[in-house]
């Protein structure tokens, strides 16, 4: 049994979403910074609004090395309520298509009933870019529980862009 992997070093193409409140995200290609991309369940899990609420505590930390955005495949109004409701300041995008989902390598799930959601979306993932567009980090998840400490990855990040490492798990 194999899941896809995506490729680190490589430079990802263009994905764009819709952005809560206007206009859209766009991650991959060429930037002036760093990019993170955070990809959460959506409005019905709890454990990703208790993660990227901590993770909005730290978000100056984060947009002093690199540009951040979260996404999901929910609509906008789930979204937008998400927003509202946490007071989250980072860019959230929605609408992730499963073609997306695929191409990050995600996990993708159906829902378990009409109260969690009414379509498939995609499990964690973390994903960081170089400015040149290419795939430094990734960390995805199948299920809810596991996802990488946001202290940890912020201080692995600041080393990684201030001492230009390297990629690695290459092979």
């Amino acid at each position: 049994m194999t899941h896809p992997k995506p490729a680190v070093g490589i430079a990802v193409p263009e994905m764009k979403f819709a952005k809560v409140g206007g206009g859209e995200l766009t991650f991959g290609g060429t930037k002036d910074r760093w990019s993170l991309l955070v990809v959460y369940r959506g409005k019905h899990c709890p454990r990703c609004k208790r993660y990227l609420s901590k993770f909005n505590d730290m978000l100056s930390d984060w947009t002093d090395i690199m540009d951040v955005m979260v996404v999901s495949a929910d609509t906008a109004e789930r979204a937008q309520s998400d927003v509202a409701e946490f007071g989250w300041k980072f860019d959230v995008g929605y609408g992730m298509t499963e073609p997306q989902m695929r191409q990050l390598g995600l996990y993708v799930s159906d829902p378990l009933s009409e109260a969690e959601t009414t379509t498939r979306f995609a499990e964690p993932g973390t994903y960081a870019l170089r400015p040149n567009g290419e795939l430094m980090l990734v960390d995805i998840s199948n299920g809810p529980a596991s996802r990488p400490d946001l202290d940890e990855l912020l201080d692995g990040m600041r080393f990684n862009i201030d001492k230009d490492r390297p990629v690695r798990g290459t092979a």
